[in-house]
């Protein structure tokens, strides 16, 4: 992930498909992504689809002939799943261990029960965050409102001021945080530093969860006052289990790929010597790959055996993790693709043209270019590797910070403003029994200052670091 394969090296290096000029490239790109977007909207397509054609019409227009268009495509797509298809199946492995054995409910129970009062907002976040880190989002939101509803009615709590922690604590992990796909992707098309993105990732993430969580849910609950409620409230995993994990054993295993992966970066730094024999141990055991196969390895016997799981068992529940991610790793292939396109055609240069006529600031122009994709699309993983695809170049000659930070910005970018393209937002919406309005006053303010804050934070590092 640190490292330019050689796959991307001849695609990103060969010469262009296309001899178009910036004029026509601008308005290929445009026209490409107003596909997508009318795709995905309008005709409701799904996203794989519909980036798929939208990077054979981006060809189209830019003037290339349509082999080259499909080659540079195909070519996209598979660079990008062999560089994060694993990573994303072992993530979906983990996060399916973790929720059917009760591990993820011992964490919840053990944080709620030190907690109480005032604490309870704080409480929520530091539970969504934890146990985010290995989730997609929308499994940690499933996972997680059972608890925030029964919280909300049993503390008799405003249902926003509970609520609103949770799901910032949530979406902030999916946006900034690697191993979620939409930071993997952006890592690997702008070359970043894994562990120097998840450290300074992190970094951002602490500021922005605390305001956009239990800062802004003070406001929210005191604009839309609503119970909990009760048809709302499922059985929890763990409710049918004799027995769960601990807290100690569950939190270790959560924290294991965050840890390896952060010492690895650390010692690259202190250590700066490819020949050592210290660097090459923590090269290896703190790339992505070994550090979530060694998670989910040790979940076997930290999460799974002590729920009284069969062998039979934890190999179906492995089958039934892997299951839903095909959709993802689809749209982050296509994603992948339509990048490789982008570049291909000569619109990675135009960009960087564009940046230093403009004297647009890389991180803001990420960042703007995010937004933009985010609020047509609805899909912060769709925003993400686009606008990943777009910027790339200009991570060229970055820092090993500022190349992380470009990620980073990417990924505050594509949180911004969920509104009725996100299927987060009739997630959120009919789980909490919210109106449309009530759903745009919590969740779309509460995403947007998220994105903004996150996007500060990291223009802030950008001139310290």
């Amino acid at each position: 992930m640190t490292r330019l394969s050689v796959e991307m090296l001849a695609a990103d290096t060969v010469e262009p498909i296309t001899s178009a000029g910036h004029g026509r490239l601008g308005i290929a790109v445009l026209a490409g992504i107003a596909v997508i977007v009318l795709l995905i909207t309008k005709f409701k397509l799904h996203a794989f689809l519909a980036l798929t054609i939208g990077s054979l019409a981006l060809g189209a227009f830019a003037g290339a002939p349509l082999d080259k268009a499909i080659a540079s495509f195909t070519t996209g797509l598979g660079s990008t799943v062999a560089g994060v298809g694993v990573l994303i199946a072992l993530g979906a492995i983990l996060g399916k261990m973790l929720a059917d054995s009760g591990g993820a409910d011992q964490v919840v129970d053990t944080i709620l029960a030190k907690a109480g009062g005032r604490s309870m907002p704080w409480a929520m976040v530091l539970i969504a965050s934890v146990i985010g880190l290995p989730l997609f989002f929308e499994v940690g939101v499933v996972l997680l409102i059972p608890v925030v509803l029964m919280v909300a009615k049993r503390g008799n709590y405003s249902l926003m001021r509970i609520g609103i922690p949770a799901l910032a604590g949530l979406s902030v992990m999916h946006g900034l945080v690697p191993p979620h796909p939409g930071p993997l992707v952006a890592i690997d098309a702008v070359q970043a530093n894994l562990g120097v993105t998840l450290a300074l990732g992190v970094l951002v993430a602490i500021p922005t969860v605390i305001i956009a969580g239990p800062v802004f849910s003070r406001f929210a609950a005191r604009w839309v006052d609503v119970p909990a409620p009760d048809r709302m409230i499922p059985q929890r995993a763990s409710d049918e289990l004799d027995r769960r994990p601990s807290f100690n054993a569950t939190l270790a295993t959560i924290l294991l790929p965050v840890v390896l992966m952060l010492a690895k970066a650390l010692v690259d730094i202190v250590v700066d010597d490819p020949e050592s024999t210290v660097q090459r141990v923590f090269d290896v055991i703190g790339s992505p790959l070994i550090a979530l196969l060694a998670s989910v390895l040790l979940g076997i016997f930290t999460l799974a055996r002590p729920a009284g799981f069969s062998r039979e068992r934890v190999s179906g529940m492995v089958e039934k993790g892997l299951a839903p991610i095909a959709g993802i790793l689809l749209i982050v292939g296509a994603g992948g693709g339509f990048k490789q396109t982008l570049i291909d055609s000569g619109v990675g240069q135009m960009v960087l043209d564009i940046s230093e006529d403009w004297s647009i600031p890389a991180l803001l122009l990420a960042w703007l270019i995010a937004v933009a994709i985010r609020l047509a699309t609805g899909s912060a993983t769709v925003a993400t590797v686009s606008a990943a695809g777009l910027v790339a170049p200009l991570a060229a000659d970055m820092s090993t910070t500022h190349a992380a930070l470009l990620v980073l910005a990417i990924g505050a970018g594509s949180l911004f403003f969920s509104h009725v393209n996100d299927a987060g937002f009739w997630l959120v919406k009919e789980y909490f029994g919210l109106s449309v309005g009530q759903t745009v006053k919590t969740w779309s303010v509460m995403e947007t200052i998220i994105s903004v804050v996150a996007g500060g934070f990291v223009l802030l590092l950008s001139l310290i670091l």
